[in-house]
């Protein structure tokens, strides 16, 4: 992907900073000795690249070649310490995973255990699932608020898995309560249950939302700060980080959705409530092991307030002229502030007007009120967000897109031949090879293109962050012109009387694999690098809210279109049957969708400026 004129150098050259590489030597600097004694070459982050265990210290020392036997044999509490790290494997990556496994296996069958064990009707329990889903996808951002203004993010995760956990019990206990025994079918009401179960039930619910979203807003945040930026391998590390954080997300979707669905369903709720409640307890257990060798950092202050204290400075400042030179404008001087100190950009130079010094006398006393002066690097915050604003609705699209593979990809395979020899495959299952494309998708990426980019380029750079989410939106466009293809060849062989083979659908599911390896893990890991300080969990918890508002942008989108082709022509293009429709229409407007998306993203990629730290 070109990024475009000035700015393509920059692209190249300061991709440190799209790394996260915000000169964390400094921060730590100043924070004293409590990070100094958590500083090494080989930390709690090194382990997450996997959520097992180390099995052996060859294999430790393999991966760490600073790190060799006899420094381990002459020196007990060296030895001690790589022992220990060995046998805590439980990790951000590793908690993810659990996590996953119990949030998954609370909302998987949820629907159903409201209506068949609770007796709640049929809307009214599809009413409460979404409720529930909206509740504990937006809790994130308020948990992501706590963690970057006051408790920081291993405070948030301690007590939010404290609340999980609460929860998952509750929940189990209220499964082993006895319920009215009432059938429910389409003819008639269903009786309520013990009201005193649906209490527990529902307050249970609520309080494992509570902690879900405190744990996902600060656990990604968390794992990436335990890296030292400052060594090459620790970059790659991070990298692997984000890819592995990912996959153990959908992982756990894939076990919940299989084991534990299917010991709700035939063996017993209370025991598949409890073996979610077994994943919380053994993710509070390890995060609380690996305390000794977590980096924690303090919280900055509220990013919302800081927003908008420049906004009121830049109107009350708005008589004032912006001068030529940058270095007029006001910053901090004293060197033992905790946050780091951005450079200042020439763009949205209205905004600079916060900045600007009216009397010289406050560079170097008092500024009086923050609310009408600001420091330049309060200034560049907030031009960080505007500039990351047209990139994340493109990601709300882009989640659109990726949303049919849950949705409308599995309708097409119903309509399917869904034998492939002697096996029967369900469609939805085609989820699980997604999965496993993704994982080979990230192996192929950091083994394969990333050295190849590397001996492309004569300076030896790699693919920008940037580059990497242009390609996962421009591999959009093709599985969505892979599907369309694919519902007109169907509908054709039905026509014919042949049906077609469901394996028809693995290519679609593997270039979207593709796009989601290069779109949605580069862009956490893009969103991480590119936040403030003061805001880092906020914005990773936006960069996860774009699946969730992509998925609510697909269902106005086919919703609309069903609606409005209806009236063109019946039955339209998405009828209950869909051998009667054109289905392939939709698939063509998605990937047209899909490139204008990528038009826009182009646009604004290539006039991005990454963030840049001032060293001192």
């Amino acid at each position: 992907m070109e990024e475009g004129g000035e700015h393509a150098s920059l692209l190249v050259k300061d991709d440190a900073s799209c790394h996260g590489d915000e000169s964390q030597n400094l921060l730590e600097a100043k924070q004293g000795s409590q990070l100094k004694s958590k500083r090494s070459n080989w930390r709690a982050p090194a382990l997450i690249l996997a959520p097992g265990v180390r099995r052996a210290i060859p294999g430790l020392l393999a991966t760490t070649p600073t790190v060799s036997l006899s420094m381990l044999l002459c020196n007990n509490q060296i030895a001690f310490s790589y022992i220990e790290r060995m046998l805590i494997g439980y990790n951000p990556a590793g908690l993810e995973c659990l996590e996953s496994m119990a949030f998954n296996g609370i909302a998987t069958n949820l629907v159903v255990y409201i209506r068949s064990v609770i007796h709640g009707g049929i809307a009214s329990s599809a009413s409460t699932v979404s409720l529930w889903f909206g509740t504990s996808f937006f809790v994130p951002i308020l948990g992501a608020a706590i963690a970057d203004t006051y408790l920081g993010n291993y405070k948030t995760i301690l007590i939010s898995l404290i609340m999980y956990l609460l929860g998952m019990v509750l929940i189990t206990v209220a499964t082993f309560m006895p319920s009215t025994s009432v059938l429910c079918d389409t003819s008639s009401s269903c009786l309520s249950s013990d009201g005193t179960q649906n209490l527990i039930f529902f307050v249970a619910l609520y309080l494992t939302a509570a902690g879900c979203g405190g744990v996902r807003s600060a656990l990604l945040p968390f794992g990436a700060d335990q890296f030292n930026n400052e060594h090459s391998l620790d970059i790659k590390r991070r990298r692997m980080f984000f890819s592995s954080f990912y996959i153990c997300v959908i992982f756990g979707v894939i076990t919940s959705g299989t084991i534990i669905v299917w010991v709700q369903e035939n063996v017993s709720w209370a025991i598949g409530y409890g073996i979610a409640t077994t994943c919380i307890g053994l993710a509070l257990i390890g995060f609380l092991l690996g305390t000794p060798i977590f980096r924690q950092h303090e919280p900055c202050g509220s990013p919302v307030e800081s927003i908008f204290k420049v906004i009121v400075a830049t109107f009350r400042n708005m008589s004032l002229e912006v001068p030529d030179d940058s270095s007029l404008l006001y910053e901090v001087r004293s060197n033992h502030t905790q946050r780091i100190k951005l450079a200042h950009s020439d763009d949205f130079r209205f905004l600079d007007k916060a900045a600007v010094i009216s009397d010289l006398s406050l560079a170097y006393g008092n500024r009086g009120s923050s609310w009408s002066l600001c420091t330049v690097t309060e200034v560049e915050e907030l031009k960080i967000l505007i500039r990351l604003l047209p990139i994340w609705v493109t990601g709300i699209f882009f989640g659109a897109a990726i949303s049919q593979m849950h949705t409308t990809f599995i309708q097409q395979g119903t309509v399917m031949n869904t034998k492939i020899g002697s096996l029967t495959i369900p469609p939805a299952s085609l989820y699980s090879f997604e999965v496993i494309c993704v994982t080979l998708w990230v192996l192929v990426v950091n083994k394969v293109i990333v050295p190849a980019t590397r001996m492309y380029f004569a300076n030896g750079a790699e693919l920008t962050q940037l580059q990497r989410i242009g390609i996962g939106r421009f591999l959009m466009i093709f599985a969505m012109a892979m599907a369309a293809l694919l519902e007109t060849k169907r509908l054709q062989s039905v026509r014919e009387a042949e049906p077609l083979s469901i394996a028809w659908q693995l290519p679609q599911y593997f270039i979207i694999a593709g796009a989601e390896c290069f779109a949605v893990i580069t862009q956490l890991e893009f969103f991480h690098g590119q936040a403030p300080d003061s805001m880092k969990s906020m914005l990773t918890a936006f960069a996860l809210l774009t699946t969730a508002l992509g998925n609510y942008l697909s269902s106005a989108i086919i919703t609309f279109i069903a609606g409005v082709t209806v009236v063109w022509q019946s039955p339209g293009w998405i009828p209950d049957d869909l051998n009667r429709g054109h289905l392939d229409y939709y698939y063509w407007c998605f990937a047209a969708l899909s490139l204008a998306n990528f038009v826009v993203y182009l646009y604004f990629a290539s006039k991005y400026k990454l963030k840049k730290v001032v060293i001192s």
